[in-house]
């Protein structure tokens, strides 16, 4: 499932081509994905056009200048990919583009969806951040206002480990399976360690590993592990910078460990980990 960095990478991908500019026609090329698609999605979207768009969590948030947000969730493989005219022209429609955009300077807007987890709803401006999707998650990690003492606050009383607390959209939103494991890395932080010890300097240390890969991957365009593409082709290369992800039996990138990264299973997810850096 496309993760913070990917979310955002789409996002960042699709502001020169969709913030003001009037979508002239939207394609509904079936009812439903994970949900029903909103009722008459055509003809209210068609003539709007797009303020801003935002994100909370995983999800992307293009504001229409009716009052309108459309939220869009990518699910586990869904993509947002730019075709100008002579691009759109010249490759047809693929079955899994379910929704397509038009936008009045010739340039359309793909969401491809082959697995059909993801989602597109319209909800007032004032009532997104009411809204159920959006209940009770934790901060945004990359906030200013996030820091060790805000996630020690989050963590204290918790028996659960401390990665399944971080996957734990409660405590803090975006950071899934891959980023969880490089920034207890980055922070020398068992994943089997009890999330109610990581407090003062441990917290300070996991944010600011949590910032700094994350911030990585954005620049680099994300992780494409299987279906994560930018808006406009480009493949994420975050990948290449892994230090223990789905590195199982490699040596550890520590200078002077001399150990090998170890996978283990945590709550039904892959978990990876040097025993000897981590504590």
């Amino acid at each position: 499932m496309p993760e913070l960095p990917e979310v955002e990478t789409v996002r960042r991908g699709l502001l020169p081509r969709l913030v003001g500019r009037r979508i002239v026609r939207l394609q509904q090329r079936r009812h439903d994905l994970r949900v029903p698609l909103p009722a008459k999605f055509a003809s209210r979207v068609e003539g709007r056009t797009v303020r801003a768009i935002d994100r909370r969590a995983k999800y992307l948030l293009i504001r229409l200048d009716d009052g309108q947000t459309l939220i869009a969730h990518l699910g586990m493989s869904g993509r947002m990919t730019l075709h100008d005219a002579a691009s759109a022209a010249s490759h047809p429609l693929d079955r899994h583009d379910h929704v397509v955009f038009d936008v009045d300077d010739g340039w359309q807007v793909r969401f491809n969806d082959a697995r059909r987890f993801g989602l597109m709803l319209l909800v007032a401006d004032d009532a997104v951040l009411q809204h159920k999707l959006f209940k009770g998650l934790g901060p945004e990690p990359l906030d200013d206002t996030f820091d060790g003492a805000a996630l020690a606050i989050r963590l204290a009383g918790r028996k659960t480990p401390i990665k399944a607390a971080l996957l734990d959209q409660k405590t803090l939103v975006g950071v899934g399976n891959i980023y969880a494991c490089e920034a207890l890395f980055l922070a020398g932080i068992s994943p089997r360690r009890s999330a109610h010890t990581v407090q003062g300097t441990r917290a300070d240390r996991l944010v600011e590993a949590i910032k700094r890969v994350l911030i990585r991957s954005i620049e680099d365009g994300g992780s494409t592990l299987r279906d994560h593409i930018q808006p406009g082709g480009e493949l994420g290369y975050f990948q290449t910078r892994f230090n223990v992800y789905d590195r199982a039996g490699i040596a550890c990138p520590t200078r002077g460990c001399g150990r090998t990264v170890k996978r283990l299973v945590q709550a039904g997810r892959s978990t990876f980990y040097c025993a000897h850096c981590q504590r």
